[in-house]
């Protein structure tokens, strides 16, 4: 049995090459940016498939580019999630798990990100949805935007229907990127996709715990934040609980380095989370410097 707790970090996205010469070695070609990603960090949110379906093929390479400790957390197509009700779509779902399936043990949970307009009232629509999903085949994680998920009591009843199938909450933090009012200071203001300003509700409600920490692109800005975050991933690795922990920021090129705090901050406090494959480099990149 290995005395580390079950935490894996990293970031949404392994393509990006402004991460050259930081996160990644000058000069290093988009072709191996997947392998060397997974020789920094331990999981990746699947942002990609949520946009475009990939090949068995792609799979395949995904797989054989990976050490088999990584874990993807795939999100469901946005054909499933984003064309009004999900059960209409269980069939293409069902074909995207088994698709996913070629990365074998490096699947972690599947991720459905619901969109704002998908409200409580599409409440027997979720319910029959996360009925029908096969959990024995593989874990199911949901993010909700609309804000009357996060009011009582339908923050209540999603948290039970989720709780009975061992379907993990993703708890989605933008806190930081909304605390700082100035409009010239707006992390967001260049971003193409912003972010939803919802409430946080931290409640585990599986075994598997998926956190997407939204950061401010300045360090100190994420401080207080973060110290919250250890000590509560800390309370439930402590409990046996498998954490996720996905970091992005407005400025992707900042992301690595926050999540590399992250860990910092969790051995620091002793708790025994696997060190990062970034820090056992023989010459890992120094990009906490972006900070300074």
């Amino acid at each position: 049995m290995s005395k580390f707790a079950d935490f894996r970090i990293g970031c949404a996205v392994w393509a990006y090459k402004d991460w050259l010469g930081d996160f990644y070695p000058t000069g290093s070609r988009a072709t191996n940016f997947l392998r060397l990603y997974g020789e920094r960090m331990t999981c990746v949110e699947g942002n990609t498939t949520f946009y475009s379906v990939p090949t068995p093929e792609t799979v395949q390479r995904w797989a054989d580019n990976t050490p088999e400790t990584f874990r993807f957390c795939p999100k469901l197509p946005r054909t499933v999630t984003h064309g009004g009700a999900l059960m209409p779509q269980l069939s293409a779902a069902l074909d995207f798990l088994s698709l996913m399936q070629g990365l074998g043990p490096r699947l972690g949970p599947i991720f459905a990100q619901l969109p704002p307009r998908y409200s409580p009232a599409s409440f027997a629509d979720f319910e029959t949805f996360v009925v029908n999903w096969p959990h024995h085949k593989n874990p199911l994680a949901v993010e909700v935007r609309h804000l009357d998920w996060f009011k009582s009591p339908q923050a209540d009843r999603l948290d039970a229907l989720l709780t009975r199938f061992g379907v993990g909450r993703v708890l989605l933090d933008t806190r930081p990127i909304f605390t700082w009012s100035n409009p010239a200071d707006d992390p967001q203001l260049r971003s193409e996709r912003k972010k939803p300003r919802v409430p946080l509700r931290p409640t585990a409600t599986a075994n598997v715990v998926l956190v997407r920490y939204i950061s401010h692109p300045e360090l100190d800005k994420n401080r207080d934040f973060l110290a919250g975050w250890v000590e509560r991933v800390g309370e439930w690795l402590a409990q046996g609980l498998s954490v996720y922990f996905f970091v992005h920021c407005p400025d992707e090129a900042k992301s690595p380095a926050i999540a590399r705090y992250v860990q910092m901050q969790l051995e620091k406090a002793g708790i025994g989370v696997p060190p990062l494959p970034w820090s056992l480099l023989e010459s890992p990149p120094q990009q906490l410097g972006l900070f300074s």
